[in-house]
């Protein structure tokens, strides 16, 4: 299927089919989108991603009110409406499988397959497609069929074990963080599997990718494994220290806390000079990173009794001037509005076509040559329904018997 862009990218020429819900799937293919392949978001018209039904909700000119995560987790997208438990619902998805290079989907394992759409039966139909999957556990193993939302791979993982004050209640990462990264891993597997393919080792044969919310969350654990395997320690909460280094965490001001690194020779020295700290770069308990972490909660007493007397600001432009890494700890109204991001463009506006204007988060992802693509926001239910579909061979009839009253 081919389909213009205004931009186009690294990825273009890519058609992604999705049948994604929440957040793991629909964020691999946003990533995919963002890199300029076609992705096309498959609903249920009965039974849509539920994230449109997640607030905060934007207001359309119709009194209509559209879900704000969703515009921005969807953008760059189109909208199919089909129900594939209807016999004429999967067969407009198997046109649309023919001619794609990839499908995400991220329902419970086996759903799929109970509609006659798992990989198996895809890949007879279409031998190129890069058929992947994200779950909460995985394809197969004992857990396989438990329901596995991000706070449960959170708990499995380990994450909630380190997470936190060591006194504290058991705490989850901030932000979906076994989603986001099961979601980064898929993107990265899908490009993997399209490179692969499209060598001549590859033989234009696509494969099956299986990514979980639990081994994303586990693959994390670099210093808790390099713990674990090497002296058989189990990594307990550290509040915000580092496993193995220091000082490396917040320390508190008059005013707040700032972070502070000064793990290496240089810049321990400078952090002492800064804060004029003489007799512990003398102490030799102090001598080298080991050492400092034997004794963090002392060392970071006594840098607080310097800390303490002086604003963040203050801290933060001395340790600056003498070139030890830190930063304050900014709330999400200041790093929505930061300078720095600002400067290098980072928030961009996707046009909706019923509420206007709705600010992106940017890509990380900085290419010289093909940039991210910058489209629209997340598509309403079906908005694209005619015109992929008429792409595949149907009437304007048979997409009215198809869609019925869905079609926008």
């Amino acid at each position: 299927m081919q389909h213009e862009t205004a931009s186009e990218g690294s990825l273009a020429g890519v058609t992604v089919l999705e049948i994604g819900v929440f957040m793991a799937g629909p964020f691999a293919t946003m990533q995919l989108a963002d890199l300029g392949a076609r992705v096309i978001k498959v609903e249920n018209p009965a039974a849509p991603d539920p994230t449109r039904s997640t607030g905060p909700f934007l207001e359309g000119s119709d009194s209509s009110r559209h879900s704000s995560p969703f515009a921005r987790l969807n953008r760059n997208k189109e909208s199919v409406a089909l129900d594939l438990k209807s016999e004429a619902g999967r067969e407009a998805f198997l046109r649309l499988v023919a001619g794609a290079d990839v499908l995400v989907e991220n329902l419970r394992p086996g759903a799929m397959r109970r509609l006659g759409l798992g990989p198996d039966e895809l890949a007879e139909l279409n031998p190129g497609l890069v058929y992947a999957s994200a779950s909460g556990f995985g394809q197969d193993g004992p857990l396989a069929a438990l329901p596995g939302l991000d706070i449960m791979a959170q708990a499995r993982s380990g994450l909630m074990s380190i997470t936190g004050s060591p006194d504290g209640d058991p705490v989850k990462v901030g932000v979906p963080i076994c989603d986001l990264v099961c979601g980064l891993y898929t993107a990265l597997a899908v490009t993997a599997a399209l490179h692969h393919r499209d060598q001549p080792h590859g033989d234009g044969r696509g494969q099956q990718i299986d990514v979980s919310l639990l081994e994303s969350g586990v693959s994390l654990a670099v210093w808790e494994a390099g713990k674990y395997f090497a002296t058989g320690e189990v990594g307990r909460p550290l509040g915000s220290a580092h496993q193995a280094q220091a000082p490396y965490q917040a320390v508190r001001c008059a005013d707040g806390w700032v972070t502070v690194g000064a793990i290496t020779p240089k810049t321990w020295n400078g952090l002492c000079a800064a804060l004029d700290l003489p007799h512990l770069h003398a102490d030799p308990r102090y001598a080298d990173s080991d050492g400092r972490h034997a004794h963090h909660a002392e060392l970071v007493t006594e840098i607080e009794k310097a800390t303490t007397a002086l604003a963040a600001a203050d801290v933060v432009a001395a340790l600056d001037l003498a070139g030890v890494p830190c930063a304050p700890i900014n709330d999400y109204g200041q790093v929505f509005t930061d300078p720095h991001l600002s400067r290098r463009d980072f928030f961009w506006d996707a046009e909706h076509p019923d509420a206007g204007p709705v600010r992106q988060l940017g890509s990380p992802m900085r290419l010289s040559a093909t940039p991210a693509r910058r489209g629209g926001a997340g598509p309403a239910l079906g908005a694209d329904s005619r015109a992929v579909l008429g792409e595949v061979g149907y009437t304007d009839a048979e997409m009215d018997a198809l869609l019925g009253t869905m079609a926008p």
